[in-house]
């Protein structure tokens, strides 16, 4: 019979083989499931997702657009109808950026054509389909899960606006002086009626929204451009000082962002009231001054 000597080099070869064999295997095994969990960490982050509720309580029905920003991912509508009193929700993947608005006075003519008084997209049906707001309009500004794994949002009138709108995030942490904290913003005060004459958009006589100064005059210190392109050149003017006295926490004019532009952690939900009631704002009470991204002492309800 034949036998081997685990004395022999014969033996010691085939003894290291194995040993090799099976701390390669070891080796592939805690491989394999190291990047099973490191897939498993991606798959979890990129499925996470943020619900936008989407809620009217103007006296009139409102038309919701949404608007995606280059590179990121389409959403599920871009427009919608919601008639007095009623909300609807939005899933809004990890990563997106863009914006929100209220159309107001829509309707379609003889040939199904779709247009809006205020806030109109241009696309002649209900969806956007990729087409931003017409100004004057008042703004949600969006970006999820940027810098720090934050959310970054504001409410913006440098594209003018078109009827109150309040933002009051979901399911974090409120309050506290921390630039990390997560809380309400928004325009509610109704400025139609109060609209500078030289700013107003009516019809039928009645103001229905009111432009930025840049829409109405098209002038560089009003437009922050040419000359005006920086934050040490373009500074408030009396008429964003007439948007940010009413609406002190949105966007006034282009470099209004000290007091404009706050935080939430990331995978945070957001519910969007047009022309919010007292129960809407009630809703954001625990944190009635939004702190701003970089924690300005100056913002004030």
């Amino acid at each position: 019979s034949l036998s081997l000597s685990l004395s022999s080099p014969t033996a010691k070869n085939a003894a290291s083989s194995c040993s090799s064999t099976r701390f390669e295997m070891a080796n592939k095994l805690a491989h394999g499931v190291l990047c099973f969990l490191s897939l498993q960490a991606l798959l979890l982050t990129g499925v996470r997702s943020a619900t936008f509720t989407f809620s009217n309580s103007c006296e009139y029905a409102v038309w919701p657009g949404l608007l995606s920003g280059a590179g990121t991912a389409p959403l599920a509508t871009t427009g919608f109808a919601l008639e007095k009193g009623e909300s609807r929700s939005v899933s809004v993947p990890s990563g997106w950026s863009g914006r929100f608005w209220g159309r107001t006075l829509c309707s379609a003519d003889a040939s199904g054509k779709f247009t809006c008084g205020t806030g109109d997209c241009g696309s002649g049906k209900i969806e956007c389909s990729g087409s931003g707001a017409v100004p004057p309009a008042t703004l949600a500004e969006f970006t999820l899960d940027g810098h720090d794994d934050k959310d970054f949002y504001d409410v913006s009138l440098v594209d003018g606006y078109n009827l109150p709108m309040l933002v009051v995030p979901q399911g974090a942490s409120v309050g506290g002086n921390s630039s990390t904290s997560c809380v309400a913003t928004g325009c509610l005060v109704d400025l139609n009626g109060v609209c500078p004459s030289e700013l107003r958009v009516t019809t039928s006589g009645e103001g229905v929204a009111c432009r930025s100064a840049c829409e109405a005059f098209g002038t560089p210190e009003y437009c922050c451009s040419g000359a005006y392109g920086s934050p040490d050149t373009c500074r408030p003017t009396s008429y964003s000082q007439f948007f940010k006295s009413n609406c002190p926490r949105a966007y006034s004019y282009a470099y209004d962002d000290g007091t404009s532009t706050f935080t939430c952690p990331g995978g945070t939900s957001y519910i969007i009231t047009f022309c919010p009631n007292t129960a809407s704002q009630k809703s954001g009470e625990n944190n009635p001054q939004a702190v701003p991204a970089e924690n300005n002492p100056q913002a004030v309800p």
